[in-house]
């Protein structure tokens, strides 16, 4: 029976030709057949550990550049702020990773990254310095338990985390809300998190929350790294895993900054 496919006709495993060549080649050439070494990923445009370091490398490169920029002039700090948020939702819900939108959202995080730093320098000196500290620190810690094998993303955690990430939404905005409306109990630069628990101001306690839920969120990165390579996902989906990573880093350098300036109250 003749196959329709022209792909399967032409080729030797479908058309009873390879079965004899298989048969009749030497035993030097199977040898050299079977000596050949795998192909990597990159050749079969697979996710892989160092791809996607060297994407998530790039990302913050541009990233870095453009926050020098913001540094500078604090003010495109707004037009980071809406970009960012923009690009961030679309890339968020986008089914297929595009490296064109990530790195755009690198550039837009840039500039709200390094104007939100410049301003918070000139009011509170230092605070840059120890946030950056802090979250190297922290990203490294959670990377080498990671990498050990002593945290794991579970279903249980990871479910809640979702509801805990969802109350910590809502709290922000409602916080937000009685800071553009001047609400009395909100009467610091923080709205409500300056108010003090115990003489300790409730932002610091939190932004220790948020920490800890951007810490399993960077668990939750690093997973999806590690299950993209082990399942064979395609090459693309580095872009997809440096974006996520880069999110999860700036939440957690913008809570740091925010801890320390509150510190300062």
């Amino acid at each position: 029976m003749a196959l329709s496919n022209p792909a399967f006709a032409n080729s030797p495993a479908f058309n009873g030709r390879g079965v004899d060549g298989a048969v009749n080649a030497s035993a030097q050439e199977l040898d050299e057949l079977y000596a050949r070494p795998s192909a990597t990923p990159d050749q079969t445009d697979r996710m892989s550990y160092e791809d996607t370091i060297v994407k998530t490398v790039g990302l913050f490169a541009v990233l870095l550049v453009t926050a020098a920029v913001g540094w500078f002039i604090p003010a495109l700090m707004i037009l980071g702020l809406i970009g960012g948020l923009v690009l961030g939702l679309v890339n968020s819900f986008k089914k297929q990773p595009s490296a064109g939108l990530i790195f755009a959202y690198a550039a837009f995080e840039g500039l709200f990254v390094g104007g939100i730093s410049a301003m918070f320098d000139l009011i509170w000196p230092g605070v840059v310095v120890q946030a950056v500290i802090a979250t190297l620190v922290t990203v490294g810690v959670v990377l080498a338990l990671f990498a050990s094998g002593k945290v794991r993303a579970s279903a249980k955690a990871t479910k809640i985390f979702l509801v805990a990430i969802v109350a910590y939404g809502a709290f922000s905005l409602i916080n937000l809300g009685m800071m553009l409306f001047n609400a009395p109990i909100a009467g610091g630069p923080f709205g409500i998190l300056s108010n003090e628990v115990f003489g300790i101001p409730l932002g610091v306690i939190i932004g220790a929350l948020a920490v800890l839920l951007a810490s399993y969120s960077l668990v939750l990165d690093f997973d999806f790294v590690k299950r993209g390579v082990e399942s064979g996902a395609p090459r693309k989906f580095g872009w997809q895993a440096g974006f996520g990573i880069m999110v999860t880093v700036v939440w957690l350098y913008v809570e740091f900054l925010r801890i320390f300036a509150l510190t300062r109250e």
